[in-house]
This record gives C-alpha cells, structure tokens and sequence, in this order.
C-alpha cells in the first residue's frame, strides 16, 4: 500500500466492521401481544400431523409515561422507591430511558422490559 489515506481508510472500515451494534438494541417480542413465554412454547399439532398456532397471551402493556404509582408496583422488580423515581423522570422517549437515565437497573429492566411501554402524547 503506497497511499496512506487507503491504509487509514482500511483499518478504520475494518474497525466499523468489527463493531457489534446489538448491545444497543432492544429485542422485539416476535409479534404484537405475544409474551417471550409464549413465543418459546411450540406450537401443537392436529389430525393429520397438522400444526395448529398455540393461542398468543394478551398482554396489557404499562404505559410508563402515563401508569399510577400503584400500577408500576405491580411490574416485576418495581419497589416504591423506583415508582416514585419512574414518574419524576417522566416523560420517556423509550422504555431503555429506564436505564439510560439510571431510573432502574438492568435486572430490573430485562424482567420488565415486555411489559411496558413508552408511548408519546
């Protein structure tokens, strides 16, 4: 390599290549109203070897922009504490503002991120 700008230009797209983005990413349930437990059970078969979908659970997410102290209690891993730190921190852009903006711990979040949500007025 002869031209110092293409051997900085390759080791800098080597470099972006090499970063893995996922630690930023949410995982999406695999359809709306469907749980992580219920999308890991395996469907059930008919007559004839047929597979019939198992039902999807309907889950009534919590509105984190919007829930009373009472309904963030009832998530998993919400003390009092954290209820009352959820609404002085409001309004959210997304539910991972949660830990972004040291409102919950990860635990926490990864056990409750499923049932909720951050919607905007």
């Amino acid at each position: 390599m002869q031209h110092p700008m293409m051997k900085s230009a390759l080791i800098a797209a080597a470099l972006l290549l090499s970063i893995n983005p996922s630690f930023a990413v949410d995982k999406k349930p695999e359809a709306a109203g469907t749980t992580a437990e219920a999308a890991q059970k395996p469907a059930t078969t008919g007559k004839q070897g047929e597979k019939k979908a198992a039902p999807a659970a309907k889950v009534k997410l919590v509105d984190i922009n919007s829930a009373s102290k009472a309904e963030l209690m009832k998530l998993p891993g919400i003390s009092d504490a954290d209820a009352a730190k959820i609404i002085a921190g409001r309004p959210y852009l997304s539910k991972a503002n949660l830990t972004t903006r040291n409102i919950i711990t990860r635990e926490a979040y990864e056990s409750l991120k499923t049932q909720v949500i951050a919607r905007q007025k």
